[in-house]
């Protein structure tokens, strides 16, 4: 199987640090770490290319790093409300994706790209959810997702209070159903 040789421009997670040579499959170099500048063609003329820019490169990743972590540290512990739909039984009319997320962010003053919103599978039920945001390919924070149906339910979830099957009460066989008398008159409901 063949492989391509890059170099990388910046931390990549489950792949290398910045400076790394590394062997990567033809498709994940051409549709991913290309395209996003995350990476350069390991020939001889980009090898010294980079040695060559190498202390200003990581600078300037030291610098983005740091305004990252300022970022997290000033919003650390961002929760965001998403109302939706939901049955009784807490499950949403659709999901919540990560551009719902990345919109719920903006609102609580922290601009982000949905590409940036790492959610393992939608989420499509009402609750508090735990995703994590990167700032940066060094730096990232966790953001609490509340789903409810409405604000006072978010509120109740924030302070851990239980809203799915809220609605449902304990009905009893003689509150809900009147016994059929055969000996009553007509009309009388006994």
């Amino acid at each position: 199987m063949a492989v391509v040789d890059l170099i990388l421009l910046q931390r990549v997670e489950k792949l290398g640090q910045m400076g790394d040579l590394v062997k990567v499959k033809p498709g994940y170099a051409r549709n991913y770490l290309l395209p996003q500048r995350k990476a350069i063609r390991a020939n001889k003329d980009n090898v010294a290319k980079f040695e060559q820019q190498r202390v200003q490169l990581e600078a300037l990743n030291i610098k983005r790093r740091e305004e990252a972590e300022r970022i997290a540290e000033r919003v650390q512990g961002l929760s965001v409300i998403i109302i939706r739909q939901a049955g009784e039984s807490g499950s949403l009319y659709g999901s919540v994706s990560s551009r719902d997320i990345a919109d719920g962010c903006a609102v609580g003053g922290l601009t982000v790209n949905r590409s940036q919103v790492i959610l393992q599978t939608p989420i499509k039920s009402l609750g508090l959810t735990t995703v994590r945001v990167v700032l940066h390919p060094e730096v990232s924070m966790p953001v609490v997702v509340n789903v409810a149906r409405s604000l006072e339910e978010a509120e109740k979830q924030a302070r851990g209070e239980r809203v799915v099957g809220e609605a449902e009460e304990e009905i009893t066989l003689e509150d809900d159903i009147q016994l059929f008398d055969p000996n009553a008159a007509p009309g009388d409901l006994g």
